[in-house]
């Protein structure tokens, strides 16, 4: 029985498909659901469409209910449709009628999206945490290798003296940035839909102001047909920012694999970080960062899957958007994924020293030695011009020891205290205390 059906019920056919996948994921959202209906009870109470009673057992009945979830005691049952059924069935099972009135002032569209809106919250402050471990790990082994050279490539060629740390620090600042697109996608998640019912309001006097302070929303989305819009829009914000920053942990994971070739053998991991080949005993291949690499790159074409879903939606709700969460679920598990797992192995990385001491790399010193005649008098011109003669007359033969880089972000001043104060300032704006605490203070 379906919390919308009447005499005639859909056929098994129709059922099936419009259900889809969304079993699996309704119990990801089933204690956000909780959380949306205790906050709701709360203000039916607050205009009298419950009573104090009433609104005191629907709050203690939808505890047990989260504390179930938590326990891993819930599950949908077999012919109930979702999650918000669930909820309502188990309520009215357990306290007779007064679960019915639950229901009251909203609409299932409302209270997916608030489900969403507070699992998306959720899952962006997890994000963050694993962001603000890699981080903390990259410039660790910034500082630890600031003075460790390697080369630095542009076109995939020899180019000029780079260093470990500023390799590491490079990705630790990206991830501050990232950190900036994902803000965007926190604030439309944290703006409260509820109350919004299908998309055009209530006729009860609904206070969406309290809903909006009991959650722990920063604001509400005001025009309830925007609410309602505005599903689609903050997955489609969030699968940006999650691409942003796949697209960091994937530049690192190809690095990895190209500096882990014996051909250049810059990096290493321990054995029991790599695997084997079934025919050949020398091999110990990089597994984990080239699976980082496909699955951010599996991640990075979810943005095009969630706009490709939303072409020609017009306004108001349709079930077309319920297949946005097949693209951002997964998404967001194997974002979390990749970055704990980055940060697991990069514990263990092992760096050769003294790289550039080989001949091989003299080129790189080109720009070094035409800056030093330059800083001496030369034209730039004519000490560009002398020093290629010299490398095409294989006459080059660099003076290493002038290698001296001093402005901010280079080799020799890599600015890690200005790093970790931008990724610093980017997790404030993100106020996850606030949220914290509205919800303990609801499930108090």
């Amino acid at each position: 029985m379906k919390l919308w059906q009447k005499e005639i019920g859909s056929k098994k056919e129709v059922e099936s498909f419009t259900i889809g996948r969304d079993p699996e994921f309704d119990i990801i959202l089933a204690p956000f659901d909780v959380l949306g209906s205790m906050a709701h009870a709360q203000m039916l109470s607050s205009i009298g469409l419950l009573t104090t009673e009433e609104n005191e057992i629907l709050q203690g009945g939808l505890k047990d209910i989260y504390f179930e979830i938590e326990k891993g005691q819930f599950e949908i049952a077999p012919g109930v449709e979702d999650v918000h059924s669930q909820v309502e069935f188990l309520l009215t099972e357990r306290f007779g009628d007064v679960g019915k009135k639950l229901h009251s002032g909203r609409s299932r569209n409302d209270q997916v999206l608030v489900d969403l809106k507070l699992y998306y919250r959720a899952a962006i402050h997890g994000l963050v945490e694993e962001s603000i471990e890699l981080f903390d790990l990259l410039i660790k082994l910034a500082e630890k290798h600031k003075d460790d050279l390697m080369p630095g490539y542009t076109h995939t060629q020899l180019a000029m003296p780079s260093s470990f740390g500023l390799w590491f620090s490079s990705f630790a600042e990206s991830l501050s940035e990232d950190l900036g697109l994902l803000k965007a996608a926190f604030d439309l998640s944290n703006k409260n839909p509820l109350g919004s019912a299908a998309g055009y309001g209530s006729s009860f006097p609904l206070d969406r102001t309290m809903t909006t302070h009991l959650l722990g929303f920063a604001d509400l989305h005001h025009n309830v047909l925007n609410a309602q819009n505005s599903r689609g829009k903050t997955e489609r914000t969030l699968s940006f920012a999650m691409a942003g920053m796949a697209g960091t942990l994937n530049r690192l994971a190809a690095d990895v694999c190209i500096f882990m070739n014996q051909h250049f053998a810059f990096i290493k991991f321990p054995d029991d970080l790599t695997t084997g080949s079934s025919i050949m005993p020398h091999k110990k291949n990089p597994d984990v960062f080239e699976l980082i690499r496909a699955k951010t790159n599996q991640i990075q074409a979810v943005p095009n899957a969630v706009s490709m879903i939303l072409t020609n939606t017009t306004t108001g709700y349709h079930r077309d958007l319920q297949l946005l969460k097949e693209e951002i679920f997964p998404a967001i598990e194997s974002l979390n994924s990749c970055l704990s797992m980055t940060t697991f192995m990069l514990k263990s990385i092992k760096v050769k020293e003294d790289i550039l001491a080989d001949p091989f790399y003299k080129h790189l010193f080109s720009v070094e030695v035409v800056n030093d005649l330059v800083l001496k008098g030369m034209p730039f011109r004519d000490a560009y011009k002398q020093v290629g003669m010299d490398i095409e007359s294989d006459n080059f033969a660099p003076d290493q020891t002038i290698l001296n880089h001093t402005h901010e972000g280079s080799i020799g001043n890599l600015n890690l205290d200005a790093i970790q104060d931008k990724m610093q300032s980017a997790i404030k704006l993100f106020n996850f205390y606030a949220v914290d605490q509205a919800i303990k203070a609801l499930l108090k």
